[in-house]
């Protein structure tokens, strides 16, 4: 696996210590965080770090591909690596969001007459597992 520094540079992404931390953040996070919950994280790690300076990481993250920010139904934006592509589920009921990356085949040749498609967004919501199982309501 390449170091965050190596990762960094092969996006044209300049390595700073703070740039590097929020990348070690986002390859340990299990969920999909968002700007607060990354400045939370690390600031007591970097006293210095504010939260426009997180913002301002993770748009540069997302346009040169290191990351992506996934929108979500409440509007609120959580980040995920840009490793490959997949999908989200967002629960209703714990706003938890797992990845997935079994989807059927989607054709997007010809989606509109003229147009390259450079990247889709799949959003899909519902319940867990786990709140179905609090609720008893799990289907099998």
């Amino acid at each position: 696996m390449m170091q965050n520094d190596a990762v960094l540079k092969s996006h044209g992404i300049k390595p700073s210590l703070t740039r590097m931390m929020i990348l070690d953040y986002l390859k340990a996070a299990k969920k999909h965080p968002n700007v607060d919950e990354i400045y939370q994280a690390l600031q007591p790690k970097i006293p210095t770090l504010s939260k426009t300076t997180v913002y301002n990481t993770l748009h540069l993250f997302t346009e040169k591909n290191v990351a992506r920010a996934v929108m979500l139904k409440d509007q609120e934006n959580r980040y995920d690596l840009a490793s490959h592509p997949h999908a989200h589920f967002q629960c209703v009921k714990c706003n938890e969001v797992f990845d997935v990356f079994r989807l059927p085949d989607v054709q997007l040749d010809g989606v509109l007459p003229g147009a390259q498609v450079q990247d889709v967004s799949v959003l899909i919501s519902g319940v867990c597992e786990a709140c179905q199982a609090k609720e008893g309501t799990r289907h099998e």
